[in-house]
């Protein structure tokens, strides 16, 4: 039997968007991204057979009465939605929400950054059925498809559940090895793409989209390290691409990849895809610092990059080794500067609180921010996550008590090193932000990058405006 499916991406958490993929489960002040997963599911499900709407309340900045309202009408055999572990007390009234209406309706809550925590995650969720803990592209639909066809779950890898009053673990599911093999996201479940956006000056039309999943680097702090890299070949990325082109008049896209340019080649297909097709898209992307060159920088700005994203984390190498990032502090400062020698912007993200970390080592950190002056940063703190092997050093010692998943957020200190306390690296945060955006330099840096692209002065302008009013606000809370 086809069912049909409820997708629900759940409302914004105290007026706060959040953003509900994989790694980047967070909060986020400045920016609102479709649900991409969901779409992602939407589109699997129906190559199953299965009725298929979506109801984006974060994106549409609707509350959980729309929902109701949305369930009394739709009436689903099964609802599908995604929480995080900062917001999820929140996130978890869309599966009451659901039951509030019918009871019986099976709710699946989808989650990366606690896939090791099932049994916390089920026990404090009672209104969530079962849990998809990795792999929403084969689990997901496998799970409906059980569903329907009254398959028992325990055949489902990849998902924790309930039965007779136990939580039930099932093995691992086998992730999906051919990205190419994914249809194009449901796209048509949204009615535009009006409300997204990204904090970094973007105009819109403005999408997230994944050319590859995974990541092959072991860094310590990193709830992916180490996962599965597959990738889609520049065909397949162009494909959507000029959908979204010819549909929603797409301007500009974040190519939301952990590692985009890990494969060189595939980068210079892409490119010399996008500049044959002439779809003028401007587009943005996440990668490492030794990945690029000056040579790659300069094909990706003249085939459409205009931001890229740089995990730098430390301005010390003791740092950096401490995590085993793998990276130089020298290599970190060419990337930077040879990418805003191409007028790529660049965003830098920081993290205070790693193994080791101490006054001489923030100051370090500083000295790069002053050195560089990245277009943007983040400067986060070092959480903890479960399943990371920060979380085994932190906790394995011996008397140090665990904290709530809920407290493990990236803009509050919950564990503090040899060193610094939490109340340190909050101030060694706050340090960071005044350094680059109180900096006459930087401004002077980015009015320069204005007069480079004229077309960028809008943007920038009402750019410049969000981080005054959320440093002087806010206290760069929720905001990447």
């Amino acid at each position: 039997m086809d069912l049909k499916v409820l997708l629900i991406n759940p409302p914004r958490h105290q007026g706060v968007s959040v953003i509900r993929e994989e790694r980047c489960e967070v909060t986020e002040r400045y920016s609102v991204l479709e649900p991409y997963s969901l779409l992602q599911t939407g589109a699997l499900l129906r190559n199953g057979g299965h009725q298929v709407d979506l109801i984006d309340l974060n994106g549409r900045d609707l509350g959980y009465d729309a929902l109701q309202a949305k369930v009394k009408v739709y009436r689903p055999d099964a609802a599908v939605y995604r929480f995080t572990p900062t917001t999820f007390d929140w996130d978890q009234k869309a599966a009451s929400t659901v039951k509030e209406v019918d009871k019986d309706v099976p709710t699946v809550g989808i989650c990366w950054t606690l896939h090791t925590m099932p049994k916390q995650v089920l026990t404090e969720a009672p209104a969530q059925d079962i849990y998809v803990r990795q792999d929403y592209e084969v689990v997901a639909p496998a799970v409906v498809d059980a569903l329907s066809k009254g398959t028992p779950l325990e055949q489902v890898n990849g998902i924790s559940f309930r039965k007779n009053g136990e939580i039930v673990n099932n093995p691992a599911a086998t992730p999906l090895k051919d990205y190419d093999s994914m249809p194009l996201p449901a796209y048509d479940l949204l009615p535009d793409l009006k409300p997204y956006y990204v904090t970094a000056p973007a105009g819109r039309p403005f999408t997230i989209l994944y050319t590859s999943k995974g990541c092959p680097f072991k860094c310590s702090f990193c709830t992916v390290a180490g996962t599965p890299w597959k990738m889609r070949t520049a065909p397949h990325i162009i494909e959507e691409l000029r959908y979204l082109k010819e549909h929603y008049g797409l301007r500009t896209a974040s190519f939301f990849d952990e590692t985009f340019t890990f494969n060189r080649q595939r980068v210079v297909d892409i490119c010399n895809a996008l500049k044959e097709e002439d779809l003028r898209i401007k587009w943005y992307c996440n990668t490492r610092t030794h990945l690029v060159d000056g040579e790659l920088l300069a094909l990706m700005r003249s085939a459409g990059c205009r931001g890229m994203s740089f995990g730098i984390e430390s301005g010390s190498q003791r740092i950096l080794d401490s995590v085993e990032k793998h990276i130089s502090v020298q290599q970190c400062r060419d990337a930077v500067l040879n990418a805003k020698a191409e007028n790529i912007k660049v965003l830098c993200s920081f993290i205070f609180g790693l193994p080791g970390e101490d006054w001489d080592s923030v100051n370090e950190t500083l000295q790069f921010v002053r050195e560089t002056l990245p277009t943007s940063a983040q400067f986060n703190v070092a959480v903890p996550y479960p399943g990371t092997r920060l979380h085994e050093q932190i906790y394995g010692l011996p008397g140090l008590e665990e904290p709530d998943f809920r407290q493990l957020y990236q803009h509050a200190s919950v564990v503090g090193t040899d060193k610094m306390t939490p109340a340190d690296l909050d101030k060694a945060r706050e340090m960071a932000y005044k350094t680059l955006y109180s900096s006459p330099q930087w401004w002077g840096s980015n009015i320069k990058h204005v007069l480079k692209e004229p077309s960028d002065l809008y943007l920038a302008f009402r750019y410049a405006l969000k981080i005054t009013n959320n440093y002087l606000f806010h206290g760069m809370k929720d905001a990447h």
